[in-house]
């Protein structure tokens, strides 16, 4: 625990005000509790017992202002560490979403996004109590015992020894509950992640699970997933309820053992009946805070166990790392040097060599896990070759800062990426708003019409995947999106595969002009868009088995009359 509070006090330093205040607030609560303790013994005693009738008037100014104290540094208490706690999981939040933005695309191939999401979300909000609420309760609550052990040794040492010795009794089975309550709160966290992944994966997929009729059989696969987290939060109550029945037995021992020595004090006139009921007041009082303490320390178990699985994540590190040269202004080669690559056990690519230069459009074809896409994955640098160099200009792409270099590469996928936006900010994704530039790409990606005969045209807010969109629309935006970057190198991964025939005519006779300036990659299985590549490569089992212009191919490669035969 010292160490998850040694690694958050840096945050506080920039709360020094408010933490100060939040304190005063603390102080006030303990000095009301410990002093609602006290003024039992001359309530009882000068007011009751001795008959002070000045006493008797002056008594409920001191109550007012006592419980005053404890309901007004409770607000101030409240506030301040609230806003403190709140603006900490603010901070750690961005810090670990960004941290986790800037990993590898290896990193979000073996992770599940429902997963990621969990850590972010629920994860930092069991945080969240631990750096304000609790921290607060802590201090306040120790404050609090503080005080009333003070009241207690003051009305008689004597029977503070007796009624508070028996405290570190408690100690083992607690620290028990607390090891219990640690592992509990990991497989909570677990399967609060397993829930997410799973309602992630139900709603990306909506439309399979409809078409397929199988609401019942997602429904089942989320029931189980419910049914773990509820057991496992059913043992956490049970375990965190034993605190108060344990402390309830113990302060038991202490209180009986005060009864029998405070009684006997009090009847051989050793001490007043008014010391005696503000001692076993200040006793009870205190067996409350420290119940509360024991409670909250079991609830850190969870801040914890949380902490633990951020920490996690925040120690990752990219393996791509980025280079410092800014990319060139103008691009004369690309070269493939003798390119491998290898994920875990599986060889994607294997002595991959050709360039290309500007204004040339090179296509890559072949079957589904030839290789193709891994390629595409290099240059953009989601990975970097197992073995080999991509040299651009002479210089390794590794030289270049990641940054610079994707500014200058556009790709458009197979599936379309649409954001719950306008359709002029998913043009303008990642770049200046431009609307004339909008215009501009929107009409060379065949999109200008059918987003002018929108009510709203370019302001038109498109739905999460853009669902009101038709597949080809969403394409065409997407092509428009690539366009509007002005990039050096612009790759198609079956681009115009939701297009209609005449769509796709016109759209290959965009490529055909932009291609003049720039390097243009075009995977495609439909062969018939390709016909004007300068060069095309047929990929088999992870090599280039062929490289030339169309009508060489189908005279002297096999694997590409194979292709161009289906």
């Amino acid at each position: 625990m010292l160490k998850f509070y040694k690694q958050y006090l840096p945050y506080f330093k920039n709360y020094k005000l408010k933490f100060f205040l939040a304190l005063i607030g603390m102080i006030l609560v303990a000095f009301g509790t410990a002093g609602t303790a006290y003024i039992i013994q001359p309530l009882l005693d000068e007011i009751f017992i001795n008959k002070n009738r000045d006493m008797l008037f002056f008594m409920p100014f001191i109550i007012v202002a006592l419980y005053t104290s404890k309901g007004l540094g409770g607000y101030i208490q409240i506030y301040y560490i609230s806003f403190i706690g709140q603006d900490i999981i603010r901070i750690v939040r961005n810090k670990l979403l960004d941290n986790i933005l800037q990993l590898d695309i290896e990193f979000f191939k073996k992770n599940h996004g429902g997963e990621l999401i969990s850590r972010i979300t629920n994860d930092i909000n069991r945080i969240q109590s631990a750096v304000s609420n609790q921290i607060a309760s802590m201090i306040r609550e120790l404050l609090s015992i503080i005080g009333l052990v003070g009241v207690a040794i003051y009305q008689s040492p004597q029977l503070a020894f007796y009624g508070l010795i028996v405290l570190p009794l408690a100690v083992l089975p607690l620290s028990k509950l607390a090891k219990r309550m640690k592992v509990l709160s990991f497989k909570s966290q677990k399967s609060v992640s397993d829930i997410t992944t799973q309602l992630s994966e139900t709603f990306n997929n909506i439309e399979l699970i409809k078409s397929n009729s199988s609401e019942k059989l997602e429904m089942n696969n989320f029931a189980k997933y419910n049914q773990i987290f509820f057991n496992i939060n059913i043992k956490s109550v049970k375990t965190n309820a034993l605190v108060s029945p344990i402390m309830e037995i113990i302060g038991s021992i202490g209180f009986a053992v005060v009864i029998i020595v405070g009684g006997n004090q009090v009847i051989d006139g050793i001490m007043t009946t008014g010391s005696f009921i503000s001692f076993t007041s200040a006793l009870f009082m205190i067996y409350t805070p420290v119940k509360r303490l024991s409670s909250l320390y079991n609830k850190m178990q969870d801040a914890l166990a949380a902490n633990e699985r951020i920490n996690a994540l925040m120690s990752l590190e990219a393996n791509i790392i980025s280079g410092k040269d800014i990319f060139p202004k103008k691009i004369q080669t690309i070269e493939f040097k003798n390119i491998a690559l290898q994920y875990d056990d599986f060889t994607a690519l294997k002595n991959i060599n050709f360039s290309v230069k500007t204004g040339e459009t090179i296509a890559l074809v072949g079957d589904s896990g030839g290789g193709k896409s891994s390629l595409i994955n290099l240059l953009i640098r989601f990975y970097d070759p197992s073995h080999g160099s991509i040299v651009l200009n002479n210089k390794n792409l590794k030289q270049f800062e990641i940054k610079s270099l994707r500014n200058n590469i556009s790709m458009v996928s197979q599936r379309v990426y649409i954001f719950n936006d306008t359709i002029a900010q998913n043009v303008a994704y990642g770049a200046k708003f431009d609307e004339k530039k909008i215009i501009k790409v929107l009409k060379q990606a065949h999109a200008y019409d059918f987003v002018f005969d929108l009510k709203d045209n370019i302001s038109t807010v498109l739905d999460e995947f853009g669902t009101n969109l038709s597949g080809g629309q969403r394409q065409r935006i997407a092509i428009a999106r690539a366009l509007y970057k002005e990039p050096h190198i612009l790759i198609l991964d079956e681009a115009t595969s939701a297009l209609d025939n005449k769509s796709e005519s016109i759209i290959s006779e965009v490529i055909n002009e932009i291609s003049k300036d720039r390097i243009v990659f075009i995977i495609a299985h439909r062969l018939s868009t390709i016909k004007n590549a300068n060069k095309i490569a047929v990929f088999k089992k992870g090599e280039i088995v062929c490289l030339d212009k169309e009508e060489n191919l189908l005279k002297n490669c096999l694997e590409y009359q194979r292709l161009n035969s289906k």
